[in-house]
């Protein structure tokens, strides 16, 4: 019996976790990573050494593969086409990638399909951005370019027209967006394969700190029922709309009105549904290798009341396995997942995942792991 070849775009943490969940079905992985050090890279069987950003190389490291892949929105649209075209299944496809790659165009489709948005708009110079506070009531604002930002990286927190120069200064197209009156931000985690099955996660609660996910909480808590169904189905529509194939994260603003409207998307496995790992019967990993590979998908339903996945960043303690000895003697049910990087001052290195019936203890459980590996606390 021959098992078809996954090939991924991209070594990190994401492909590494999406490799370890098509081991039990035998797929086989083909990874193309910038270095041999990088996190999939240490664990793959087959790896590629390359630059996803060359046709020539996309070309070579594409044959053999049955379907194409990515954990990271960057491979150029017209490469993926240039793939498509040869006769290779690329998933989620350029036509689709292209609303993750760049917030403009994100934003734009948005508003065709009715999506609810913050107002925003494309804005030229530092006086059109002071004029689209004025528009939207003042400052503050949000200054984001179009391509190439995550984890708050590209985004500018606007207070004055002063502070509005600096996202100018790279050259790029800039999207502006009204400042959210916002309770809290939710995800919406949904998976769809090539002939439209879909399925849906229950929406969990990220909490941020310093525009990095610090913490997610599934379900979230106390969410209304009806506003939680609305997120799933939004996500769902979207998913459609753009003809995602594989895992869509729809990151939402749930605001202080009742309202949620959509900040991110993301179309590969997701911070936010790290806790599938753990806390659902499929996880967000398993059940993207099965849609790009239009395989029956997976349930996504929790296997406890409660999980929470929290982040281990780097800090000034580099010797994490020390740790081990403590948080696994104080919690045997703790879920550690660690990905394989050198530990550096804020750099996401792993995250824990905790279950239980109680949400303050399964939260404080998975706090002190990730801040005693992290070495913030060390008792």
């Amino acid at each position: 019996m021959t098992f078809p070849v996954v090939g991924m775009v991209g070594g990190g943490q994401l492909a590494r976790m999406t490799h370890e969940a098509g081991i039990p079905l035998g797929i086989k992985f083909k990874l193309l990573s910038d270095t041999p050090q990088d996190s999939a890279a240490q664990v793959a069987g087959e790896v590629v050494i390359g630059d996803y950003r060359d046709l020539d190389t996309l070309r070579a490291f594409a044959r053999g593969c049955d379907v194409i892949t990515f954990d990271h929105e960057h491979v150029p649209t017209e490469h993926l086409r240039a793939l498509e075209a040869d006769g290779i299944p690329v998933r989620p496809g350029p036509d689709a990638l292209v609303h993750a790659q760049d917030k403009g165009v994100m934003r734009a489709k948005l508003d065709e399909i009715g999506a609810p948005s913050p107002r925003h708009r494309i804005v030229a110079d530092t006086a059109d951005a002071v004029a689209f506070a004025d528009e939207v009531g003042g400052f503050p604002i949000i200054l984001k370019t179009v391509r190439g930002g995550y984890d708050g990286k590209g985004v500018w927190f606007v207070r004055t027209a002063e502070d509005a120069r600096d996202p100018f200064l790279a050259g790029v197209p800039v999207l502006a967006e009204e400042k959210v009156d916002f309770v809290r931000e939710l995800a919406a985690n949904i998976v769809r394969s090539p002939h439209g099955q879909a399925v849906a996660y229950p929406v969990v609660e990220s909490r941020q700190v310093d525009g990095v996910c610090d913490t997610v909480i599934a379900p979230a808590p106390d969410l209304d029922e009806e506003l939680g169904g609305q997120a799933q189905e939004l996500a769902l529509r979207i998913a459609k709309e753009l003809g995602v194939v594989g895992h869509l994260a729809v990151e939402l603003f749930q605001t202080t009105d009742g309202r949620i409207l959509v900040n991110e998307l993301a179309m590969r496995p997701h911070n936010s549904g790290h806790w599938t790992m753990d806390g659902a019967i499929t996880s967000q990993f398993a059940n993207h290798v099965r849609a790009v590979l239009d395989l029956p998908l997976g349930d996504p339903r929790p296997r406890a009341p409660w999980t929470v996945m929290c982040n281990v960043l780097g800090g000034d303690y580099p010797d994490m396995y020390q740790g081990y000895l403590h948080c696994m003697a104080r919690d045997p049910q703790l879920k550690i997942h660690m990905y394989g990087k050198d530990v550096k001052p804020g750099r996401k290195v792993g995250h824990v995942n905790t279950y239980g019936d109680d949400l303050d203890e399964t939260l404080e459980r998975a706090r002190h792991a990730a801040d005693y590996l992290r070495g913030t606390i060390v008792e």
